[in-house]
């Protein structure tokens, strides 16, 4: 009887080191060629590990949530008569994960509305950031038990779920006067709510103008704050003790669905409900009332990149408020789509698009600083003719940026299914350290929290990043007119050594212009 050790192997470019997570076998079992032994975490994601031989496991060599160096022997296997017997019976070999090139928030797997980045945002359903305002929870056993088991296959990514939202203003009116005088009802679309179809209104006396301006007030504030949902989901609200104003809606129209409460539920758990038991005993030493968390894995990659992005990097940032209106009407037309029709479509589709766009019109945000390695101090740029679109997606192993390879070769319709399989491989902890290599420029959509705008830090290797933020409605002077318009705003951070001034500013207001108008993609 042969026993065969298996090393720990270099499942990426210059691994070095890998914890290991889960063992999917034991002492005893029968494997086979391709079986699943472990799973293992490495700087940038977690990767199941196949067996390269037959036999019967003997011994595990490395316990769960120990970090070994490449090359470390971490499972024994013998290749004896019970190796023999698994030859000529073996189990059938697992198929590997179907693998495509990542990059893009997450849209998730399902036709609900939000652009989990991997991410978004990821990162789930997550909470408005007045979330703090939510009613006590009080929860059934049954239902605590339901959303972790439905969390632990629904974790979200960095994603988007301002796109949810975009149909209730189809759904509620808003009063425009005509020159007959009488208020008509129109519904709040971005082609209803255009100069041609509003007339000035007649001259009123003081006290009209203002009961109108206030009703307007009133209907604006109850387009915002309308929340929808079902009598069942309402009653699970409820029973969980959920302010349906602080879920971020996902259904079709706009409504809170039940998925987005058990979302909402398992990702703010941990926080909320430790929350009493948080603080230490005070009569211990503080020293004693500290936790000590190592660094490791993807955050200890992730930290690494940061720093030395931060530090090597002069950034610059700037940011745009953007008319959306017309990408919200776009994308609703898309979801009613034949062409469309069980795939996933966001806002976030249409801002991919976009950069891909402007990048083409600038091409030295879509490049790379590279210090000569001669020592006197020498540099070049490296401007990149593709797009490997990257997307920051939150996970629950932390901030991973897969990307979409060879993104500016994509239909709009095949980007939709790049960025659907990006969420779905992210959420589930598929994501290769390929995929996350070779970035050209990134997206990360803040906006999937509920975050209007910040500066993002550069991703290492590439020289520019956008940040997009949520969509709302707000008030918008167009025309002379202050209507409800959907408004984002859009942040970007540049390498000051590569993008100037102008170039960083020509390029977010042709992200822009496509976002307002995007028309202009068929040019």
């Amino acid at each position: 009887m042969t026993v065969k050790k298996f090393n720990l192997p270099d499942v990426g470019e210059g691994l070095t080191e890998a914890e290991v997570v889960a063992w999917k076998v034991k002492p005893g079992d029968v494997v086979a060629i391709n079986d699943v032994l472990c799973e293992i975490e490495t700087a940038k994601s977690l990767v199941e590990l196949p067996s390269p031989f037959a036999g019967t496991v003997t011994e595990l060599l490395v316990e769960e949530g120990i970090t070994v160096e490449v090359g470390t022997a971490i499972i024994a296997v013998s290749e004896g008569q019970e190796g023999e017997a698994a030859l000529v019976t073996p189990a059938a070999p697992k198929a590997p994960a179907v693998e495509m090139p990542l990059y893009g928030k997450l849209p998730a797997d399902d036709d609900t509305d939000d652009n989990r980045p991997a991410g978004g945002p990821l990162v789930g359903s997550g909470p408005k950031a007045d979330a703090v305002k939510r009613r006590a929870r009080k929860r059934p056993a049954g239902a605590v038990v339901e959303a972790a088991t439905v969390a632990e296959s629904a974790e979200g990514t960095v994603q988007d779920h301002q796109a949810a939202v975009e149909a209730k203003a189809a759904e509620s009116p808003v009063s425009h006067r005509t020159t007959a005088g009488p208020a008509v009802v129109a519904p709040l679309t971005p082609a209803t709510a255009t100069p041609a179809q509003s007339v000035a209104p007649q001259p009123q006396a003081p006290q009209a103008a203002a009961s109108r301006g206030a009703a307007i007030s009133g209907t604006i504030s109850g387009l915002v704050n309308k929340v929808l949902a079902k009598p069942p989901v309402r009653k699970f609200a409820r029973d969980l003790g959920i302010d349906l104003a602080d879920v971020v809606a996902t259904g079709e129209r706009g409504e809170v669905t039940r998925e987005d409460l058990v979302s909402y539920q398992a990702q703010r758990d941990a926080e909320h409900d430790q929350a009493d038991s948080f603080w230490g005993a005070s009569k211990k030493p503080q020293d004693q009332r500290v936790e000590r968390m190592p660094v490791k894995g993807v955050r200890k990659a992730t930290a690494k990149a940061m720093v030395d992005s931060a530090f090597s990097a002069p950034h610059v940032s700037i940011f745009v408020d953007v008319d959306a209106s017309r990408t919200m009407e776009f994308v609703k037309r898309l979801k009613v789509s034949r062409d469309f029709e069980g795939i996933k479509v966001s806002p976030l589709l249409i801002l991919a698009k976009a950069v891909i766009w402007a990048a083409a019109r600038n091409p030295s945000v879509n490049a790379t600083w590279v210090e000569n390695a001669d020592g006197k101090g020498g540099a070049e740029i490296l401007v990149k003719h593709y797009m490997n679109l990257g997307i920051a997606a939150a996970t629950p192993r932390g901030l991973m940026v897969p990307n979409i390879k060879d993104a500016q070769d994509l239909s709009l319709k095949e980007l939709a299914l790049a960025l659907n399989e990006l969420a779905t491989k992210a959420r589930a902890g598929k994501t290769q350290p390929a995929e996350m290599q070779g970035g050209s420029l990134t997206i990360t959509n803040i906006g999937a929290l509920g975050i209007d705008t910040g500066t993002p830090i550069i991703n290492p290797g590439e020289v520019a990043i956008i940040a997009f933020g949520t969509i709302k409605q707000k008030p918008w002077v167009l025309d002379g007119e202050v209507i409800p318009r959907w408004i984002t705003t859009l942040g970007g951070s540049f390498d000051h050594r590569v993008v100037d001034g102008d170039l960083s500013a020509r390029f977010m207001a042709d992200v822009a212009s496509i976002l307002e108008e995007p028309a202009l993609l068929l040019d």
